[in-house]
């Protein structure tokens, strides 16, 4: 029996006390009042631990076991997690695999079946899989499996689409959630995409959108990912409609998540004035109740799973985080998080992969561009998913012509990892501003084909072999040098510790820099460049897209 003392948070009944958790096994038994005598150091204050309501594990590009390592340094206790990019990969395959290397962790992780594998499907791009609805009614029908994840074809949805009714329709039978993907989406078309069952949306972007969203009848996940940042025109919603907001961070880059999590929301929120209590329910309480799971909320029975902080100002440090009994983090020293009955390391040599593409040359990327011609332009910007579509006629070639007003126009090349013998897709970016080199990468949402971005097509054509080479990862080159990490996992994730894998990304995003591009994150925004759910302008690889429109430019 353990027994610990500190100012308890009682996020159901909206109260702070002193008192003592008294624990037995995994379980809370007994909550009550005590005083707390004086000493040297502060008493802490036991509060229910963070929880990500939605996120894809694969973009912090560490197995499910070495994440939790680092998801409860920063108090974070649980993860709604869709499995979606491993899926696109691997199928089912790959989602078993994240399942079982969860369960190396003392950790609460909930996967979901992916909604869409492929992302789009059709003739648009290739991925290396399909789950389809019969797939998708076997998965929902299993215990270790908790929702159907994101419905990004809301097309589909609004269309009635029959395959796509079928996966919603097979979760609502297993009574389990359905998560949203509908950027964009008001007025009659987010009631229809409520009223088929989807209860959640982590896209909204404008105040509007989450406002509308709320008065569907859905909740508002509000995302600060390291590509898409949500949280400055959504937080009024946490004290309009408290009970309707979860926070996620949906793609987390391994570099920001070393640093902070949830955590780093809830200390903003709560510097930005909103009630404390409207901030744990969004961060610790929401997530629970909507997805079903009892992961701890400090009530007797519950299990014992709460984290301590030195305070509840925005300035507050995690000082220790348990999990079913377990203290699985302390600030002062290091814990084992591993479950005692598994064996250490027994995922750390499985290398599930579907990778066959070969070696390319430059002929493999030549793209004509005449006077005349109207060039469709991908316009990135930093910390958004969203891209513009510039249409401009040419007068001289925006590649190599320096009196083009446009010189930073640089190719961006999608290349097919799952079909040998396929021809690499050429296009145009501008954003990433490259002066001399290239990057690329086999994380490219959501099919996970390989990506770059250069200044010419020796360095795209040096980037894209050394990724085959690799079988998968992110590499730099510049004139000199050549910097790289592997990514064996699905061409994804590595099996290296959390630390280790935010060190090499931050090494080679030092050298992005280094070659011109200024962007935060440059690898997340070049990878949803082809994504294709996500206006105005996307390539993928077969085609460039007019998604706004979804209409083939070429």
């Amino acid at each position: 029996m353990t027994s610990i003392k500190g100012h308890i948070v009682n996020v159901v009944r909206h109260e702070i006390f002193d008192g003592e958790l008294v624990i037995e096994g995994e379980k809370i038994v007994e909550v009550k009042h005590c005083d707390l005598p004086e000493r040297e150091k502060p008493w802490p204050y036991i509060m229910p631990g963070f929880i990500d309501g939605h996120v894809h594990i694969e973009s912090s590009m560490m197995v499910p076991h070495k994440f939790a390592h680092i998801a409860v340094s920063h108090g974070t206790i649980g993860v709604i997690a869709d499995p979606h990019e491993i899926g696109n990969v691997l199928g089912i395959e790959g989602v078993d695999y994240m399942i079982r290397s969860g369960k190396e962790a003392r950790f609460n992780f909930l996967f979901g079946a992916p909604s869409c594998v492929p992302a789009v499907g059709g003739d648009i791009e290739t991925c290396g899989a399909v789950i389809d609805a019969k797939a998708t009614e076997t998965l929902m029908a299993r215990e270790d499996i908790g929702f159907l994840g994101e419905m990004m074809n809301y097309p589909g949805v609004l269309a009635g689409d029959k395959e796509v009714m079928a996966k919603i329709e097979a979760a609502l039978r297993h009574d389990k959630p359905v998560d949203g993907h509908a950027p964009g989406v008001v007025g009659h078309q987010r009631d229809q995409y409520a009223g088929a069952g989807v209860t959640t949306d982590h896209e909204c972007s404008t105040l509007e959108e989450g406002r509308a969203c709320i008065r569907a009848g859905m909740k508002v996940i509000i995302r600060e990912g390291s590509a898409a940042k949500d949280y400055q025109l959504l937080s009024p919603l946490i004290n309009e409609s408290p009970n309707m907001v979860m926070l996620c961070t949906d793609d987390c880059h391994p570099d920001d998540f070393v640093r902070g999590h949830i955590n780093l929301i809830v200390k903003r929120a709560l510097a930005d004035g909103f009630e404390l209590w409207d901030v744990l329910k969004a961060a610790c309480v929401n997530a629970q109740k909507h997805y079903k799971q009892r992961w701890g909320l400090l009530q007797e029975g519950d299990p014992a799973t709460f984290i301590t902080v030195d305070n509840l100002t925005p300035h507050f440090r995690v000082e220790s985080t348990w999990i079913r009994g377990a203290e699985v983090f302390n600030y002062n020293s290091s814990l084992p998080l591993k479950h005692e009955d598994v064996d250490e390391h027994i995922l750390d040599y499985d290398f599930p992969n579907n990778f066959v593409a070969a070696p390319i040359t430059a002929a493999d990327i030549s793209l004509e561009l005449k006077p005349g011609d109207t060039a469709h332009i991908i316009h990135a910007s930093d910390g958004s998913l969203l891209t513009a579509h510039d249409a401009v006629e040419i007068t001289g070639n925006p590649l190599f012509d320096s009196q083009y007003p446009w010189t930073e126009v640089q190719k961006i090349v999608v290349y097919n990892r799952y079909v040998p013998g396929a021809k690499p897709v050429v296009g145009l970016v501008r954003g990433f501003e490259i002066k001399e080199g290239a990057m690329a990468g086999s994380v490219a949402h959501d099919c996970h084909n390989i990506v770059a971005i250069g200044s010419n097509d020796e360095y795209i054509v040096k980037a894209i072999n050394r990724i085959v080479e690799m079988q998968g990862g992110q590499v730099v080159v510049s004139a000199d040098e050549m910097k790289d990490i592997p990514l064996p996992i699905a061409g994804l994730m590595a099996p290296m510790g959390g630390h280790e894998i935010a060190f090499r990304t931050l090494c080679i995003q030092d050298m992005v820099k280094e070659i011109g591009c200024k962007m935060k994150s440059p690898f997340i925004t070049m990878a949803f460049m082809a994504l294709p759910v996500i206006p105005d302008i996307k390539i993928t690889d077969r085609h460039l897209m007019d998604t706004k429109k979804m209409e083939v430019i070429y």
